[in-house]
């Protein structure tokens, strides 16, 4: 397989080797920033018990919240393909934008302007300090892949999305894709 270069709007799978890792076992992360000072990232298929109108009084929508990571999980973050609607996105790539105006996120969700396939919601985020990713790269916690889907993630990440990709990767990665999260109950 050809080693992928870490870049903003890759797709950072979890080896199997990280099962049992409370935060990361099998998470597919979004690169949402990587640069010399470090890299940040918002794990996609880990839903959470909440929707956005129990996080956010003014929000009237029971959009799905999910896991984004162990970094600041007592803050919220939003990824979105709707730039043309919110002010101050930053573009992570592929028509993925990180942020902007929450204020008119909450009239837009209010009025169902914006629908839950054109935004994702997240408590928290994964980050890593300068060189981190790198290492953890070199010491095989994770397979880096093209955004394939584009915007179009939204609607393809969910709970199976690890599996996918493990069935994708094919190989040795097809075992791991049927095993139960805790193989100690298999």
């Amino acid at each position: 397989m050809i080693q992928i270069k870490p870049k903003k709007g890759k797709l950072l799978i979890a080896e199997p080797a990280l099962t049992g890792d409370v935060s990361f076992s099998r998470s597919v992360v979004l690169l949402a920033e990587h640069n010399k000072e470090g890299s940040v990232g918002f794990i996609l298929n880990k839903p959470l018990a909440y929707s956005i109108s129990d996080l956010v009084n003014e929000i009237n929508v029971p959009f799905q919240v999910f896991n984004g990571g162990p970094v600041e999980q007592d803050n919220l973050y939003f990824i979105h393909k709707v730039p043309e609607l919110i002010a101050n996105s930053v573009e992570i790539s592929d028509g993925i934008y990180w942020g902007g105006d929450f204020e008119r996120i909450v009239e837009l969700l209010n009025e169902k302007v914006i629908s839950s396939d054109d935004i994702r919601f997240f408590l928290g985020y994964t980050g890593w300090s300068s060189l981190q990713l790198d290492k953890e790269l070199s010491s095989k916690s994770w397979v880096i892949l093209p955004n394939k889907y584009e915007s179009s993630i939204f609607k393809k990440a969910s709970d199976v999305f690890w599996k996918e990709n493990m069935l994708e990767l094919g190989g040795d990665y097809l075992l791991w894709s049927n095993t139960p999260e805790n193989p100690n109950l298999n």
